[in-house]
């Protein structure tokens, strides 16, 4: 007597190859191609003046306008600097963050962010 296929697969050999859906989250390194790599240049030479930060936490539909732009970050950690966001996920932003040097690719939690603005 046998043991109905309640698993398949546990039973006896797999029914055919497995599957893998693409990956969840933001890209785990720099992109490549024209619209993923860093700007040609560094970014303006000014520091903008902060608005008046939010109580709450920023929204990625607020931050959609920025992206592929020069946008100048204040972090909740008082750190503050240049940002090209290249990808918006529901929690998270992913782009090239200015160093003063050189560009880096950088990824952060939304919730992190006190206040941007992009030019």
């Amino acid at each position: 007597m046998g043991f109905p296929q309640l698993f398949p697969g546990i039973f006896g050999p797999p029914q055919g190859p497995p599957s893998f859906g693409p990956p969840a989250g933001p890209p785990s390194g720099p992109p490549t191609g024209a619209q993923g790599g860093p700007p040609s240049g560094p970014p303006p030479s000014f520091v903008p003046q902060q608005q008046q930060a939010s109580l709450f936490a920023v929204d990625p539909g607020s931050m959609r306008g920025c992206l592929f732009r020069y946008t100048y970050v204040w972090l909740n950690n008082r750190q503050q600097f240049w940002f090209y966001p290249i990808f918006l996920g529901r929690r998270s932003v992913a782009g090239w963050r200015w160093t003063g040097f050189r560009w880096v690719y950088f990824g952060i939690d939304l919730r992190q962010i006190q206040s941007f603005t992009c030019f």
